[in-house]
């Protein structure tokens, strides 16, 4: 045997020895986390779960192991192997423009009408439905108490990769719950139909469809959620327009059925072209209770708790308000669904020019604020409401402002959530807070009206103080994230 053979020889027994080292490192460096101290470099970053850290260890231990010792060659012939141990980065940064970001937010847009654009209107029946405000106010309670408070399972399945799944379940729960509205004869049927399986089917798609879309962008982000947002504004308007047009002409079943075509035609185009694209986060628990810990995001949560106890009453109430019976004037039925129209159409800029704003200047929380404290303004100001031109100036004014709060409060959220892999359990976190002031906040309302013999103004107060202590809590959440810097863009 010649030299030069036997030097391929020990050569190759070197390269057999370091890998049989490596996996002997690996398979020891697998249990080693669990014995080792924690090192300055494992120290817990502020968006980084215990999750996180574990596999930057680990890959930091797979490294040391793959490299013991440098035997000439062997180490560029190992590095290789290293590399597939390391993670790859949860995502690349977001596009933040470009054709299949601006897409998503079309899409957004089209199941945003399906969701928000149909409660928004449930006015719409007020002269069809024969029961007491209270018992019709808690069937568009129950729809948003389901959107918000699916919105923590539907978040965290997001997160986890399942984004199709879960959006479609409940595209198609929406359209069924709209086509089977059309036999409902009695409210318990009104109620199941109408309350539970679309409140389910808009839980379903609402918070996915936000979380998808704000990992798209990241400086245009507010004006993204607003193009998204503004599908209530324009589900505002084209369901009462046709519910005004139809339900004369061909009937309740009928109407209800056109309505569920059309649902059926905008929500399709979801199935097709939603694409999510952050890398999926399997583990990890449902809730994040670490944010919590947060000031910032509890204040927050806090807020937006009173906020929503108060902000859909001017909604939901309008129509009724404009029956004449605490108005000197009564305003027609034809009258009282362009007041439904024109608040909702007022949201499209409502919707826009706040989040425009906050992406180029201000920041979503430094907006949402004055946002709110307008409406606190607007909820007092409509118990002096005695004609029909005050319910159009309340209509615009409210409809404006109330949509920039609507808008904005999921793009305040995913400013405070860094880890776009977690934007969906943190977004569904504070929706099941907010879901329990959306259940309770407009039978309270009913009750009071009730109570008082169909007089307004105990209502009225309820929503205007409960809004003003939301506005209170907004501003101490942004001090407690920025000091009393009054200058920063958060």
């Amino acid at each position: 045997m010649d030299k030069a053979s036997i030097n391929e020889m020990e050569e190759a027994i070197e390269v057999n020895d370091s890998s049989a080292d490596l996996e002997k490192a690996l398979s020891y460096h697998d249990e080693l986390p669990a014995r080792i101290e924690p090192s300055d470099a494992d120290e817990q970053q502020p968006s980084e779960s215990r999750d996180d850290i574990e596999e930057r260890r680990r890959c930091s231990l797979a490294r040391e192991a793959a490299n013991p010792i440098d035997k000439g060659g062997v180490t560029e012939k190992t590095l290789p192997v290293t590399e597939t141990i390391c993670p790859r980065p949860a995502s690349t940064p977001p596009p933040d423009g470009g054709f299949e970001a601006w897409l998503q937010a079309g899409l957004a847009h089209l199941a945003i009408f399906n969701t928000w654009g149909y409660i928004n209107s449930l006015g719409m029946f007020q002269d069809y439905y024969t029961e007491t405000l209270q018992h019709i106010s808690w069937v568009g309670s129950v729809q948003l108490f389901l959107l918000f408070a699916i919105g923590t399972f539907s978040g965290r399945a997001t997160d986890a990769g399942y984004f199709k799944s879960v959006w479609g379940t409940g595209a198609v729960i929406i359209m069924l719950s709209v086509f089977l509205t059309s036999f409902c004869k009695h409210y318990w049927q009104l109620f199941l139909v109408q309350g539970l399986f679309l409140g389910i089917g808009s839980g379903l798609v609402f918070c996915p469809t936000v979380a998808l879309l704000s990992t798209y962008f990241s400086s245009r982000r507010s004006l993204a959620l607003a193009i998204g947002a503004c599908g209530t504004a324009t589900g505002g308007i084209i369901f009462p327009l046709l519910v005004q047009r139809l339900l004369p002409n061909i009937g309740f079943p009928w109407t209800m059925r056109v309505l569920a075509l059309l649902t059926t035609l905008t929500l399709s185009p979801g199935f097709l072209f939603f694409r999510q694209r952050t890398r999926p986060r399997r583990r990890g628990p449902l809730f994040e209770w670490r944010a919590f810990t947060e000031r910032p995001y509890t204040l927050y949560a806090v807020a937006m708790f009173l906020n929503f106890w108060a902000l859909y009453f001017g909604f939901f109430y309008l129509n009724s308000f404009a029956r004449g019976t605490t108005t000197t004037t009564g305003v027609s039925p034809s009258e009282r669904l362009t007041l439904l129209m024109i608040m909702n159409s007022l949201g499209t800029i409502g919707r826009l020019l706040p989040n425009a704003l906050a992406d180029y200047r201000t920041g979503p929380l430094n907006t949402i604020i004055p946002c709110t404290l307008a409406t606190t303004i607007m909820l007092f100001a409509w118990t002096r409401v005695r004609d029909s031109r005050g319910l159009y100036a309340f209509a615009i004014l409210y409809g404006f402002f109330g949509a920039g709060v609507q808008a904005l409060f999921p793009a305040v959220l995913a400013s405070l959530s860094p880890d776009p892999r977690k934007t969906g359990v943190r977004f569904g976190m504070v929706l099941s807070i907010v879901s329990v002031a959306s259940l309770t906040g407009p039978p309270i309302a009913g009750a009071l009206i009730q109570r008082r013999g169909g007089d307004y103004f105990w209502a009225q107060m309820f929503a205007g103080v409960s809004m003003l202590v939301g506005t209170g809590v907004l501003v101490m959440a942004r001090c407690a994230l920025t000091g009393w810097k009054w200058r920063v863009k958060v």
